[in-house]
């Protein structure tokens, strides 16, 4: 079977706990010389970023995704862990001289945050050329990266003649419109949260039923109201799947995308793709950080067997 190239961040997050009220420490009357300090009693570094999110995913469902991103000089351990889930890292840009993006994350007892990202390594990401791929691909993903390199990336899948899932996320307000009209024409699916996609149809004028006419599968997540997959044939309601505990919720999009593509390159209709997608952000959910899940082919397959109710089509 040929593969998916999956593009976008590779980064670690680093997050960070404060016992307390960010707001019983700012003056909102000093704010204009702002310093403070935050004394944290738990720090977790965990691996993320949407390309490694989703290709990781993608392995576990028995796929062999080729992750095209850009990493820096401290992914060694990082890539090992990916490949022994699956995920071929040759195709990674590998760079030197630059540490791997990481996202610098506090939270407070409110759930509010501060966070700081350092781009690092992702911003050369532009220089990765699908089209020198030594690999029978099929499938791109572009998911959140550097701007060049999802304006690249989009058209070389299309000058490849690949499918394109697009998946912009929150690099939504800092793409170029031309970008964004750029992938949502070429795209064979787009994915997003029901934000996101009011989002696109904002910057571009290309809503969920243009999407649909022209020939492509909208992919819309509603959070705890499940999802909908919108195509020329309708829309196919997707309910949520059963959950032990929600205990994390980042990283249950990349989930549900890899769930998503995955069900349709197994050839199921987009009520059992979709139901494979909500299965695996059930999973992602369920544990601490975007890939914290693990799962065996038998293990998904007889839980999706029972975590649902019948899908309807309208």
């Amino acid at each position: 079977m040929a593969l998916i190239a999956v593009t976008g961040s590779v980064a670690f997050d680093i997050i960070m706990v404060f016992p307390g009220r960010f707001g019983e420490h700012i003056l909102p009357d000093k704010t204009h010389i702002l310093n403070v300090s935050f004394l944290v009693d738990r720090l977790e570094r965990r691996r993320g970023g949407t390309a490694a999110n989703i290709a990781y995913t993608l392995a576990l469902l028995g796929e062999h995704p080729l992750l095209c991103a850009a990493v820096g000089d401290d992914f060694a351990g990082y890539g090992a862990e990916l490949e022994s889930a699956g995920v071929d890292t040759s195709s990674a840009l590998r760079c030197d001289d630059v540490p791997t993006a990481s996202a610098f994350i506090t939270t407070d007892l409110d759930d509010n945050q501060i966070t700081a990202f350092f781009p690092g390594a992702m911003g050369r990401a532009g220089s990765i050329d699908l089209r020198r791929l030594d690999a029978d691909v099929d499938t791109v993903v572009v998911a959140p990266d550097a701007p060049d390199a999802m304006a690249a990336h989009i058209e070389q899948a299309a000058q490849l003649g690949h499918r394109l899932v697009f998946a912009p996320a929150q690099q939504i307000p800092s793409l170029p419109v031309e970008t964004l009209t750029a992938g949502l024409d070429a795209a064979w699916m787009v994915v997003g949260n029901d934000y996101e996609i009011e989002m696109l149809r904002g910057r571009t004028g290309v809503g969920v039923e243009a999407l649909s006419k022209r020939g492509a599968i909208v992919a819309v997540t509603r959070g705890g109201q499940g999802s909908r997959l919108h195509s020329g044939d309708g829309v196919v309601e997707v309910p949520v799947a059963r959950v032990e505990e929600v205990v994390d919720p980042t990283g249950a999009g990349d989930a549900y995308l890899a769930g998503l593509l995955a069900g349709l390159r197994r050839g199921l209709d987009l009520g059992g793709a979709g139901r494979m997608g909500a299965l695996a952000a059930a999973y992602a959910v369920e544990e601490r950080g975007p890939q914290g899940h693990t799962f065996t082919a038998a293990e998904f397959e007889a839980r999706l067997g029972t975590a649902f109710p019948p899908a309807r089509q309208t």
